[in-house]
């Protein structure tokens, strides 16, 4: 109770919005931090990604065996990219527009999950500095009001009152903003980053499942995961014939 008294006697009737501020923005920050660190282990386990580099360096075609095989590792696996293999290839039988609309769903959702929060993050940066310089205004306010009604000289400790609290709202609501804010854009760049990478993944999953060795893209061959096929390529193949013999 004391160290309340004290802080209330330096942020005035601003306390308590600032506590609260305060408290929701290191929950949030606590939360999200949990999950990043948890989606980071699972993305440098190397038991985790083992079934992507074996498909990648695999000239496996797109049986039902092979998708049985690869659904047995990815559904024991509760990282991003795993969840998202798992439901791709659960629906391999479905063709690929639908597979495509299935996956486009799941990465939104996936997207909404890993972004939660940081919209009340990015809020909370905004009130906060202005609760600050509502904070420095009701002090000025204070402090004229007692000037006012004083009938001697001005000393120096009735301006360091109402100076005092007025300084201390605006330090106290941009130390809440700063690293709030500074929070919302990083986990945000994160969270987009999980989701571009778990997308390519798929999308390459996708094309295997569809049958799709090789594209032409520039001067490289680009491979769903087939590495080993390059043999198969004609040399100076044109792109669009290379385009008409694709399934």
């Amino acid at each position: 109770m004391t160290d309340f008294s004290t802080l209330h006697g330096q942020l005035g009737s601003l306390t308590w919005p600032l506590l609260i501020c305060a408290f929701l923005a290191l929950m949030i920050c606590l939360e999200r931090s949990a999950l990043f660190l948890q989606q980071s282990v699972a993305s440098i386990s190397p038991k985790k990604q083992a079934w992507v580099k074996e498909l990648r360096h695999s000239d496996a075609k797109p049986t039902s065996e092979n998708i049985q095989a690869l659904l047995s590792k990815t559904s024991h696996q509760q990282d991003l990219l795993a969840s998202g293999a798992t439901l791709l290839l659960a629906q391999a039988h479905q063709p690929k527009p639908l597979r495509e609309e299935l996956l486009s769903l799941w990465l939104n959702k996936q997207q909404r999950e890993l972004q939660a929060g940081l919209k009340i993050l990015q809020v909370i940066g905004i009130i906060s500095p202005l609760l600050g310089l509502l904070g420095t205004v009701l002090g000025l306010i204070d402090m004229f009001a007692q000037l006012g009604q004083s009938q001697g000289p001005v000393t120096p400790a009735q301006l360091s009152a109402g100076l005092g609290l007025a300084m201390n709202t605006t330090a106290a609501g941009l130390i809440i903003a700063v690293p709030t804010i500074t929070a919302a854009h990083l986990f945000g760049i994160w969270a987009h980053s999980q989701c571009l990478k778990a997308s390519h993944v798929l999308n390459q999953i996708n094309l295997w499942l569809s049958g799709v060795d090789k594209q032409p893209l520039e001067q490289d061959l680009y491979q769903a995961f087939a590495l080993g096929n390059q043999a198969n390529q004609t040399p100076n193949t044109p792109h669009a014939a290379s385009l008409e013999s694709q399934p």
